[in-house]
């Protein structure tokens, strides 16, 4: 078949003119935009991503349609108007329709194992855990850690393969709104504080950097160093014979030795150990970054910061306060007490503390301190962080890994629920706020006393301990005086300070507020 000039000059036009178009860039969204997501309710939704150069990107979601441009690195973002909980959806984005998108809250979850370690490594052990396991939550939906990872929606199979604590956490919140809840998980076992947040949010934070001057002069970074080097070449000699050792077991037919672990490196005052600071910030943080949400569960504590001269207090204030910088949003900071564990519980029978220390009589000779770094009393002090709230764990069971998960998830609902969404019941058991010396008496003030003081498994009010100038504690007695509790002891008739629940565990202190919480330990002094 022919065609006339003026039709191939006519096709010629059309074909010269479609290669003068340029090709549109294809839009790129950021891993927290698939499919089965939930956006936070009630505050602006900001939506993000990438396209070519001064291209121009349509979001509609419900009523709202919004249109921006790419500006010359090709980002672009818009923000979405507060949204009312409920779903599904449809999310369009470009020619990107992303569906069955739910609105609700949205949390975070991080820290180290004991948020990491997944759903179906704690079932066997923890049967309330088993049984919400079992279930399927169309309003529940989780984003692993993994670079690939998408919104799943909750069913059996992505429950076990979920954050053990997360997922009861989340479970519960979602059972007491009543509206969708999705849960972003960033956690990785066996890490320190000093990890989770960047260098810029170290170096810029007054709290670590005075600490750090304050330290420097008394840190023997020459003498550590010198012991660590010392500890390697035996290390180094130990591991020939290991190595001779393994062949000749293996030859033997039997199972070869396990090698000893490396010492950890040493760094100068300020500096971390070992690793890089804030690489784990960067690999499972920096991907939520900017992403409308409710607020954040913390669970890490056990390998502190890894920095030295910086306690877990100190870089955990810059850790929050530099995360909401990051994400230029002020959410609620929720953080598990450590150590886990240490105390008895107010009703032994319940299933949230069956792993509790059962009570016990008071021991004849005051137990010793726990370590100045890794102890209830600086943990405890977390709470001074604005908008931060410590999840009470002393009831809950001790150890590295607490067996219950579902108790932990449970207990940070609960505090959730009062802390944030308003919940009129108590979140802490009573918490010591200020002394007054009464003769030879100590008067003991607390806040959050709920309901009232009580003491629990016993007729006598114990833990307690007292001290005068010559800073010998000896057990005290105690009893309830309204809202406080007043402690004395014979033998001490000028007494000058206080202490209670003072050791690693301490399953024979008793008090509580008739909310069921347990009192928390503290000292009065700074000896």
């Amino acid at each position: 078949m022919s065609h006339s000039p003026f039709t191939r000059l006519s096709l010629f036009s059309v074909f010269s003119a479609l290669c003068l178009v340029p090709a549109r860039a294809e839009v790129k969204l950021p891993k927290v935009f698939t499919p089965h997501m939930v956006l936070q309710r009630e505050m602006p939704v900001p939506v993000w991503g990438t396209a070519g150069p001064g291209e121009k990107v349509t979001v509609a979601f419900r009523d709202q349609t919004l249109q921006t441009e790419a500006d010359a690195q090709g980002k672009w973002q818009v923000k979405l108007a507060p949204l009312t909980a409920g779903g599904p959806d449809v999310l369009k984005i470009g020619g990107v329709s992303l569906e069955d998108v739910l609105v609700g809250e949205v949390w975070v979850g991080s820290g180290q194992s004991n948020m990491d370690m997944l759903v179906n490594a704690y079932t066997q052990g923890d049967a309330p855990l088993a049984k919400l396991a079992a279930g399927a939550y169309p309003h529940l939906r989780f984003m692993r850690r993994e670079s690939n990872s998408k919104w799943e929606e909750s069913s059996p199979e992505t429950n076990a393969a979920f954050s053990a604590q997360l997922f009861a956490f989340g479970q519960a919140l979602q059972s007491k709104l009543g509206v969708p809840v999705g849960l972003m998980v960033g956690a990785v076992g066996g890490t320190p504080s000093g990890f989770w947040l960047t260098e810029d949010m170290y170096r810029s934070d007054a709290g670590c950097q005075e600490l750090v001057a304050k330290m420097a002069p008394g840190y023997d970074y020459e003498g550590l160093s010198k012991k660590y080097q010392e500890a390697k070449a035996v290390w180094d000699a130990e591991m020939v014979e290991w190595k001779k050792a393994a062949e000749l077991a293996k030859q033997g037919g039997k199972e070869a030795p396990r090698a000893p672990r490396a010492p950890q490196g040493v760094g100068k005052a300020g500096e971390i150990n070992s690793g890089k600071m804030g690489s784990l910030f960067e690999a499972f943080i920096r991907p939520y970054v900017g992403y409308a949400i409710r607020g954040v569960l913390w669970d890490q504590g056990e390998s502190k910061t890894n920095v030295a001269c910086v306690d877990q207090l100190t870089l955990m204030g810059a850790l929050i306060n530099g995360w909401r910088k990051e994400w230029g949003q002020d959410f609620p900071f929720l953080y598990v007490q450590k150590p886990s564990g240490g105390g008895t519980a107010w009703d032994l029978a319940n299933p949230i503390n069956a792993q509790a220390g059962k009570f016990a009589a008071l021991p004849v000779t005051v137990p010793p301190e726990a370590s100045a770094d890794y102890s209830y009393e600086l943990h405890l002090k977390i709470m001074r962080v604005p908008n931060t709230f410590m999840v009470t764990s002393t009831d809950l069971g001790a150890g590295i890994h607490p067996v219950l998960k579902s108790s932990y998830g449970e207990r940070g609902a609960h505090v959730a629920m009062g802390a944030v969404y308003g919940a009129k019941h108590e979140i802490y058991g009573p918490l010591f706020s200020k002394h007054r010396v009464e003769g030879n008496k100590v008067r003991i003030q607390y806040t959050h006393i709920g309901k009232g003081l009580e003491v629990r498994h016993s007729d006598k009010l114990e833990g307690f301990l007292i001290a005068g100038a010559d800073q010998k504690f000896q057990w005290a007695d105690a009893v309830i005086d309204g809202d406080s509790v007043l402690v004395s002891c014979a033998a001490v008739p000028a007494p000058e300070a206080v202490r209670y629940a003072w050791s690693t565990n301490f399953p024979w202190a008793n008090l509580f507020n008739k909310d069921g919480l347990p009192a928390q330990p503290f000292r009065t002094d700074g000896w």
